[in-house]
């Protein structure tokens, strides 16, 4: 038996290995390289700066409701002054002397107003930011979902390859057994070595297609890695996902765009009709000037004025009725390309049900091939051994049995890819 201290030294050498070696057994499936694609993806970091922007345009929009102050200043000459067109020697009082008042006149004012009543323009300005800025996101999310799709194409490419290759070593191992066959029948005087250099000649193209497909796969790990942002080891397996059917309710994110930009036109409309309605404001002016509110006193004095303004603008009904029509028609744009969208999604997604049944036939008749095939090979292999065909035919055999296999495999990937783009087309 191992003793303690043994015992502890496996322990800690089996932790070691498998902590080093970590990598051999990590997994990545395609929703994780979604996540991780998107989080990559230079454009994401516009979601941070439109939030930004809203926030600033809803601050300045709210400071509507704060007090308005204003300063002037002013300093003139004018060449007449009011007068009192009196003489009051006239009238018969003698001592009354009316000053005039100077040329030169001086003021300084401060105004202070604030809003009470504004027909909520600034309530329908602060729902236009929101329906705006939430437009702007859904543009985001658009451009950020297409990703999904390239994400697919690559993916699947990956798991294609890994297929191929895999297929391909188990073809060059029956080759080799194949090979020693030939070489020990040589040995016994019943091949020649003609025979020999045939299975020599697939072996070799099995090789150069081996070099060909981990030169594909490696090329597309590394757009892979690019997408989502991160190296992918050479021991990182790629989950091959499952071949659920989606849901066929279209649920892209472009409809819940058309819908925001609708719904943004609609507060634009708010905004209009806020245009037309009055303001209603207290204010307070104070002022110091010469003169002052009193015009017969030229001396500098202070004064202030407090009240209630209404003031209602009536040069917005100009172009009332057509800033509406417009708004109108940029809705019917919107809701006729909303339409159009679904339409040829609904096309899309018509057409990749089809394409999908199609690759499942194809797959029911794939396995069926393959177990010809591979009774015909092996028909092929004992009339080798008693000499009724040569060596030529049994490749022939063997290479219609690998290619039946090798087409089994691409009609799989193929209806993988076709599912996961039918789920990209409705977001299923």
């Amino acid at each position: 038996m191992l003793n303690n201290s043994v015992m502890k030294k496996l322990v800690i050498y089996s932790l070691i290995f498998f902590h080093s070696t970590g990598s051999v057994f990590a997994q990545l499936t395609i929703e994780e390289c979604y996540s991780k694609a998107r989080d990559n993806y230079p454009m994401i970091k516009r979601y941070e700066l439109i939030e930004k922007l809203k926030d600033c345009d809803l601050s300045n929009a709210g400071k509507g409701y704060l007090p308005q102050i204003s300063f002037s200043a002013k300093a003139s000459y004018q060449s007449d002054v009011t007068k009192l067109p009196v003489d009051f020697s006239q009238l018969g009082i003698s001592g009354v002397d009316v000053p005039a008042l100077s040329k030169d006149q001086y003021g300084a004012v401060v105004d202070v107003s604030q809003t009470i009543w504004d027909g909520g323009a600034i309530k329908s300005r602060k729902e236009n930011i929101r329906t705006s800025s939430e437009a702007d996101e859904k543009s985001l999310e658009v451009a950020l979902y297409a990703i999904n799709d390239r994400v697919n194409q690559v993916f699947f490419g990956v798991l294609l390859f890994d297929a191929q290759i895999r297929q391909n070593k188990l073809y060059q191992e029956e080759l080799q057994r194949n090979y020693e066959q030939i070489s020990s029948r040589i040995e016994n005087g019943i091949a020649n070595r003609a025979d020999l250099d045939a299975v020599k000649i697939e072996q070799l193209k099995s090789i150069q297609n081996e070099s060909r497909l981990l030169h594909s796969k490696k090329a597309y790990r590394d757009v892979l890695s690019t997408l989502i942002g991160e190296e992918i080891s050479p021991g990182t397996e790629l989950v091959k996902p499952d071949g659920l059917y989606p849901g066929l309710s279209v649920q892209r994110p472009e409809l819940e765009l058309y819908d925001t930009q609708i719904k943004n036109m609609e507060a634009r409309h708010k905004e209009i009709n806020a245009g037309l309605m009055p303001r209603l404001r207290v204010f307070v002016t104070g002022g110091y000037g010469k003169p002052g509110l009193n015009m017969l006193e030229d001396d500098f004095s202070a004064y202030y004025i407090a009240g209630v303004n209404l003031t209602w603008n009536f040069s917005n009904l100009y172009s009332n009725k057509s800033d509406k029509r417009k708004l109108q028609n940029n809705i019917a744009s919107v809701r006729t390309q909303q339409e159009t969208f679904l339409f040829n999604t609904n096309m899309e997604v018509s057409q990749k049900r089809n394409e999908i049944d199609m690759y499942r036939d194809q797959l029911k008749y794939d396995n069926e091939i393959i177990a010809l095939r591979e009774s015909v090979k092996q028909s092929s292999a004992v009339k080798m051994a008693n000499g009724i065909i040569s060596v030529t035919d049994l490749m022939r055999d063997v290479n219609a049995e690998e290619l039946a296999r090798q087409d089994k495999i691409l009609h799989e990937m193929e209806m993988l890819l076709a599912i996961y783009n039918l789920k990209f087309t409705t977001n299923n």
